[in-house]
């Protein structure tokens, strides 16, 4: 697996703000339209789930509502992580003004493309994850920063889960299913991997500054690792047979082991401090719904998807924006009622096979009131210039 450098956002890309400054870094569109899309994408899904409103394109509503969920929302929140993240790996300058543009384009091209038709949607948004994987190699291969290429290999998942659920929409193989999930386990891949270097390293960052007398996080070790690959191992297996009972022992074998990891960092420790606390909140999330998946898959799915990839995604975006663009690294009311929001989103979703209609439309709105608030908050940070 992929060596991550730990760093905390406030130790920005230095240089980057030439030209227009949203274009200055990946993080500024993607975080931006990443978040505005969540925001819309789930109204309209609703619309077709609770009142029945066909929509365009080939693929059922349930699917596309994944799909734009996995491939859509994330994947991009995924790449302005990467395009920000990857300069302080390599030491080479971060993709910007034209290119980025171009690349910006070509998601949106994707959002409007498979609306439009299935074999433009398929050739445009498969298209954007290709690029993307040819732009990271390319900047990985050049600083030869071997110890990092299994991003791509992520990349490359996302892709092929990409494919199979294009493949539906072609009415060539009935795959989406298959595809969204490998979709699912990717990004809680991600998470697990990232996240577990991120959370504890910041945590023992801020407790050494703020609070001395408790003990640091446990260091990364066999025990880390040893978790980590129970989490790979059941992610594996739910996406290989979700309804085996070999699955549902596996995963629940990897909630716990996500458990254990995150009982070693000392969450409890920084509730006084939201902007690293919803950190945690969000890799519990990952030991929750796994937890969930092997016991009833009715309930888990969405732990995982508005659980743990909604607060971890929200988590990271707040913290990276504030920190690359040169703001105090402290959450603000509105920030707490961002996380607030995503988290009763959460909580409601699993909820819902109680009340459908009612319970996710509440999620609904709660999810959208989340992503919205963080791109009206957020969007003069990522439109205007580092301070």
């Amino acid at each position: 697996m992929a060596t991550i450098s730990i760093h905390d956002p406030a130790a920005a890309v230095r240089g980057a703000d030439r030209g227009v400054a949203l274009l200055s870094a990946g993080f500024r569109p993607f975080f931006l339209l990443g978040a505005a899309w969540a925001a819309i994408a789930v109204p309209l899904w609703l619309a077709a789930y609770v009142h029945g409103y066909a929509l365009p394109g080939a693929l059922p509503a349930m699917a596309w509502h994944a799909h734009e969920m996995i491939y859509g929302f994330a994947l991009a929140v995924v790449t302005g992580f990467l395009l920000t993240t990857i300069p302080n790996w390599t030491g080479r300058p971060p993709l910007r003004g034209a290119p980025l543009a171009a690349l910006v384009s070509l998601w949106l091209a994707g959002r409007v493309a498979l609306l439009v038709s299935p074999v433009l949607g398929a050739f445009v948004d498969l298209a954007f994850t290709a690029v993307l994987i040819a732009a990271v190699a390319r900047e990985l291969t050049a600083a030869r920063s071997f110890h990092n290429l299994p991003v791509i290999g992520a990349l490359a998942l996302l892709l092929a889960g990409n494919t199979l659920v294009h493949l539906h929409a072609l009415d060539i193989a009935y795959t989406a299913a298959l595809g969204n999930r490998i979709g699912v386990a990717t990004l809680i891949a991600l998470i697990s991997l990232m996240g577990g270097r991120i959370v504890p390293s910041f945590t023992r960052n801020w407790l050494a500054k703020e609070r001395p007398q408790v003990p640091a996080p446990a260091p990364h070790d066999r025990v880390d690792t040893a978790c980590l690959l129970v989490v790979v191992a059941g992610l594996v297996a739910w996406v290989s047979a979700p309804d085996s009972q070999v699955a549902s022992a596996m995963t629940v074998a990897a909630g716990l082991a996500a458990a254990v990891r995150l009982s070693r960092w000392r969450g409890l420790a920084t509730v006084r401090e939201p902007l690293l606390f919803i950190l945690h909140v969000g890799y519990a999330w990952v030991a929750i719904g796994l937890l969930l998946l092997g016991v009833n898959g009715a309930y888990a799915l969405h732990a995982l998807t508005v659980g743990a990839v909604g607060t971890m995604t929200l988590a990271v975006m707040t913290r990276a924006s504030l920190g690359h663009t040169g703001r105090p690294l402290a959450a603000g009311p509105g920030t707490v009622a961002i996380y607030l929001l995503i988290t009763l989103a959460a909580v409601l979703r699993i909820a819902a096979p109680l009340s459908p209609a009612i319970l996710a439309s509440l999620a609904g709105l709660a999810w959208s009131g989340a992503f919205g608030l963080f791109a009206i908050l957020y969007a003069p940070l990522l439109i205007g210039k580092k301070q």
